[in-house]
Order: structure tokens, then C-alpha cells, then sequence
């Protein structure tokens, strides 16, 4: 019998990417991670990708989590948490540590090891310190396995308030009046460091806002309106981080400009505008995602002053050696000036964010947004580039 008469195997379909969504994390951005990675499930073309939810809960354990984002939004004002969605109390999930090798493995004490499959690509949906920092890239660098958005040096440099500053100082860009406090200096002279905040407060004035250097979401900002509640605001940031940031106010109106990896390099969406927010001091926590401050999209700037945010933008985001995506946060200043205030890495990424939001108008939809990054991911190489 010839090899053409023998009944042929049908042909397996090519296996489709497999993306693990990580969130959650050991920061104060935990709930918000949690929320933001339910809207990307939600969003993942599930006939395209595969797709494995990864949680990690407060105090660190990699937990295996059902893929169910309804369960994943803030309820009566309060937060999702991990542990609430994991599979179990003690199952660990294990991302390997062999470059030759993407399977991941699930444990349980007193079991045998369960092989969930080999992971194509990452995509980090954590806020703040332990993996918006660059800690979670350096382990995936280590494990060979692409992911979503900036490499190390970015995303620390995006998290660190003080040398974001200085980065973009020295590449020409305006940021506003700052002062750092570091650990070591508020341990071994309290008074000192006040002196230093009252020396920076004669000259740019009050009110200050006082401010983790690596957080995010606007968590443990204060608003201080003279020396009485300065202490009381010290005490909050450090909360959240040692080391503390000290600004000035800048009167103005704040604008935010998305950046976004295409494949001829980044471009910048149409900018949006943060009103002021009634009820709210200012911009804060509550605003954002318990109140849904709306932001104004596209905002209302002159075709001039559009083209200098967006060309600000994606200038920040080549200065801090950004990959992916970026939302960067401007001051337009009552002289006419953009100040930078910040960048984040891995932005807010619900529906009701400013990112996806300026996306949206630019003729990107979310589901678009999320599939464009995980591609731009999938076709960067780790290592050095």
C-alpha cells in the first residue's frame, strides 16, 4: 500500500499564545491592580490568547486565581483583594527560572506539583513598589519570558519620584520645585529636615504637598497648609515609603498625554484635562476611582499647546528609556509653561482611566490598546536592547 492511501493525522491547530496576567502585589496600589487587571481579562480577545490569571496577595505568594473579572471590581467603595480570589490559601504558582524553559508550576503542601503550561508572554498589571519597580521585570529578564511595558531601568526610574525628576532635568525638560527627605537623614536629624522643609517653604510658599517618593495613585499624598500638620503628613508618606518627596504648588491646570509603541516608535494620543474636583482638595485617591472624577477628553488646548504636550511626552518617555505604553502628567502653568510632573509605566488601566480614555478618542479601543501590547511584547526579545 502506498503512503498516499495511509489515512492521514489531521493537523493539530497551532497552539495560541498564552498570557499570564499578574496583579495584586504586596503595595498599597494592591485593590486598584486587582480592578485594573479584571478590566484587561475582560477586554484579551480569549479566540486569539490563551489566557492564565495570576494573583499575588499582600504578603507575596504567587496565587493561582479563577478567570472570573466580574469578580474583580470595587464593591460598596471597597477593593478587591487577592486573597478573596485565589484558588486556594496555600497553593503557590512558580514561574521557572530557566531561560530554555516557560513552564509554570503549581504547588500545594502535600501534593505533587502541577504543570499549568508554558507562558508566552507577561503582562503585568501591578502598581507601585515589588512590581512596577523594576523588581518584577529583573525576575522575568532572569526567566526569559516577554512581557507588557518598560524593562527594568524605566520602570524603576518611573517609580522613584527623585530621580524621575532628575532624569528629565537633565534631558531639558521643566519639572517643578521639589526638596527629598531620605531615611537616613529624617532618622539621624528630625530637625534638620524640618529646617530644610521650612527653608524650602520660605522660598516657594505654602501650601506643600508632602509625598511617598515611590508610590502611586496618588496614596499617601497630603496637602499642608502650613507647620502644624506637616508632621502628621511625614508620618502618612513614610506609611507608604522611607524616603519622602516635598512640593511646591504649582497654579495651573493639569493635563495627561499618552505614549504608545508603534511599530515606527511611540506616538502620543490626544491629551486629557484633571478639572478641578469638588468635594476633593485635590486629585487624590478617592477622587480617582472611588468618586470617578471625570476627566475632560480630548482637552481643551489650543492646536499649539496639543502639539507641545504630545512632542513633551513622547520626549519623557524616550528620556526614562521607556517601552509599551506611558501616561505622562503635565502642569500647564498660568505663564503658559508645561511643567512634568510625573510619568507612570504601567498607568491606570480600567474603563473609566484617563489612559485607555485618551486612547479611546485617538481612535484606539480598549480591546485594540491591550492587543497592540501584548504583540509589541511578544516581538521584543528580553536581555539587553
Amino acid at each position: 500500500m502506498s503512503s498516499e492511501n495511509l489515512p492521514q493525522s489531521p493537523e493539530q491547530p497551532p497552539r495560541k499564545p498564552r498570557v499570564a496576567v499578574v496583579f495584586g502585589g504586596r503595595s498599597s496600589e494592591h485593590g486598584i491592580s486587582v480592578v485594573t487587571a479584571g478590566a484587561v481579562l475582560r477586554a484579551i480577545d480569549r479566540t486569539k490568547y490563551d489566557v492564565l490569571p495570576i494573583g499575588i496577595t499582600t504578603d507575596g505568594r504567587w496565587a493561582l486565581t479563577a478567570d472570573e473579572p466580574e469578580r474583580m471590581a470595587i464593591a460598596d467603595r471597597t477593593m478587591p483583594n487577592v486573597s478573596d480570589l485565589a484558588d486556594s490559601v496555600e497553593g503557590g504558582v512558580v514561574l521557572p527560572l530557566d531561560p530554555g524553559n516557560r513552564e509554570v508550576v503549581y504547588s500545594e503542601p502535600g501534593s505533587v506539583p502541577k504543570a499549568l503550561g508554558e507562558v508566552d508572554v507577561v503582562f503585568p498589571m501591578l502598581h507601585g513598589p515589588y512590581g512596577e519597580d523594576g523588581t518584577l521585570q529583573g525576575l522575568l529578564e532572569l526567566s526569559g519570558v516577554p512581557y507588557v511595558g518598560s524593562g527594568v531601568l524605566a520602570s524603576a526610574v518611573g517609580q522613584d519620584k527623585d530621580y524621575m525628576k532628575r532624569v528629565f532635568s537633565s534631558f531639558g525638560l521643566n519639572v517643578g520645585p521639589y526638596l527629598v527627605i531620605r531615611p537616613r537623614e529624617w532618622r539621624q536629624d528630625e530637625e534638620g529636615a524640618r529646617r530644610r522643609i521650612a527653608e524650602f517653604a520660605g522660598e516657594h510658599g505654602w501650601p506643600l504637598f508632602i509625598k511617598p517618593a515611590r508610590a502611586g495613585s496618588s496614596i499617601g499624598i497630603t496637602k499642608v497648609d502650613s507647620f502644624e500638620g506637616l508632621d502628621e503628613a511625614i508620618a502618612e508618606a513614610q506609611h507608604h515609603d522611607p524616603k519622602i518627596l516635598v512640593e511646591a504648588l504649582l497654579r495651573g491646570r493639569e493635563i495627561e498625554c499618552g505614549v504608545l509603541e508603534f511599530e515606527d516608535g511611540p506616538r502620543a494620543s490626544v491629551p486629557a484635562e484633571i478639572p478641578p474636583v469638588q468635594a476633593h482638595d485635590y486629585y487624590d485617591f478617592e477622587a480617582k476611582y472611588i468618586d470617578s472624577a471625570p476627566g475632560i477628553v480630548p482637552a481643551p488646548l489650543t492646536p499649539e499647546e496639543t502639539a507641545e504636550i504630545q512632542r513633551l511626552a513622547v520626549e519623557a518617555f524616550e528620556a526614562a528609556s521607556c517601552e509599551g505604553l506611558v501616561r505622562a502628567d503635565f502642569f500647564l502653568t498660568e505663564d503658559g509653561e508645561f511643567v512634568i510632573n510625573e510619568i507612570n509605566t504601567m498607568p491606570g488601566f480600567t474603563p473609566i482611566s484617563m489612559y485607555p480614555q485618551m486612547w479611546e478618542k485617538s481612535g484606539v479601543s480598549y480591546p485594540e490598546l491591550v492587543d497592540r501590547l501584548i504583540q509589541a511584547a511578544l516581538n521584543r526579545s528580553t536581555g539587553l536592547r
